[in-house]
């Protein structure tokens, strides 16, 4: 705007001099720089008041690393506007520059697409796209922001689960995907499942047999549950923050290859309750959402796992190497619990390495001490 009021300005003190000095060359440019100075904004701000600029989102969730898609769309109004830029946050560019052939003629609509991508999990904000309408001379420029910003909900990227070694107890059940059912004294009903070989006939739900669901069977629970649970310590420090994303990739990706392969719990920061997943996933996507949403850092709450609550193996997975372990992991007569720490972690001294996960390693805990327990009582 401020080159239009100079340019105005010089046209208005020529044709002051053009009139002072009887110069008549002088008093047509000047006339003509003034209405340039003049006109322009009003034609700048009279196209820009029509112009209304939208994105809408393909997804408001996606993975990491994942593109997140998205539809600008621009509608001019009765003026067509001599020259604009459209800038769009989400993916730090530029969308159109100078004069746009979809907008020229009586096109009043036009669209294009964005896309980027975020390598980091968590609630990411985008603002919303700005319109800036100028003349090709540069004399003025008018900023229109568009309605509203946008979240975008980051989750962290499942990967595979690489087993390297086999000392996972009865003979490698978890790497080759076989869990303990649940005990024979559990007596309490905890819904109908599809019918699996070997299940005893007491088991099997005949009414539901009977009316053409199928072959079902009964699912038991005891007080102390006999899935695998994954336990996630968010404790580190502030700087620590790639190491924590690699452990929470490394939780997610534990809890949805154990889940598939006959459920599991997952107990976050400051639960005093796991959430429970069984193999049609139906808890996922608010599980997934919350590992989005993890925090962590030096003042995150350490995860209430409790003695004797369940029978399972406890995966343990923890940003940093924990001070003291919890004394649930070692308690006798339970499974060896697993270690998980990101690869930059060192874990001297843990235990033997079982798999690699999302940049991190897992460790079998007292395996040692295990062997010669056995050792002695052979």
């Amino acid at each position: 705007m401020r080159r239009a009021f100079a340019v105005a300005g010089a046209g208005a003190a020529l044709t002051l001099v053009a009139l002072l000095f009887d110069a008549a060359p002088l008093f047509v440019p000047g006339v003509a720089l003034a209405a340039l100075g003049l006109l322009t904004p009003a034609w700048v701000w009279l196209a820009a008041g029509g112009i209304e600029v939208r994105r809408s989102l393909a997804a408001d969730r996606v993975l990491e690393g994942e593109p997140v898609e998205a539809i600008l769309e621009i509608r001019r109004g009765v003026l067509r506007p001599p020259g604009l830029e459209v800038f769009d946050p989400l993916g730090g560019e530029t969308v159109w520059q100078s004069g746009s052939p979809s907008l020229r003629g009586a096109a009043r609509n036009a669209s294009a697409g964005v896309a980027a991508r975020f390598h980091r999990r968590g609630r990411h904000t985008i603002p919303p796209p700005s319109v800036t309408v100028r003349d090709p001379l540069e004399l003025v420029r008018v900023r229109r922001a568009g309605a509203g910003a946008f979240e975008v909900l980051v989750l962290p990227r499942p990967e595979p689960v690489h087993w390297i070694g086999h000392e996972l107890d009865a003979g490698a059940e978890l790497a080759a995907g076989r869990f303990a059912s649940e005990p024979l004294a559990a007596t309490e009903l905890d819904g109908l499942r599809p019918y699996r070989v070997g299940t005893p006939a007491s088991r099997i739900h005949w009414a539901a047999l009977a009316r053409g669901a199928g072959l079902l069977e009964r699912r038991m629970t005891a007080d102390a549950d006999t899935r695998p649970l994954v336990v996630l310590d968010a404790r580190c420090e502030a700087s620590a923050g790639e190491r924590l994303d690699a452990a929470i990739r490394a939780a997610a990706s534990l809890t949805l290859e154990l889940a598939r392969r006959g459920g599991c719990g997952l107990l976050l920061p400051g639960d005093r309750r796991a959430a429970e997943l069984d193999p049609e996933l139906r808890a996922w996507p608010a599980v997934h959402a919350r590992l989005a949403l993890v925090g962590g850092g030096p003042a995150s709450r350490l995860p209430a796992l409790a003695r004797g609550a369940r029978l399972g193996r406890v995966f343990y997975v923890a940003a940093e190497t924990p001070r003291r372990l919890p004394n649930a992991l070692l308690e006798a007569g339970a499974p060896a619990a697993v270690l998980v720490l990101p690869q930059a972690v060192r874990a001297a001294g843990r235990g033997e390495l079982a798999f690699e996960v999302a940049g991190c390693y897992g460790y079998v805990l007292g395996l040692g001490r295990r062997r010669a327990a056995r050792e002695r009582a052979a």
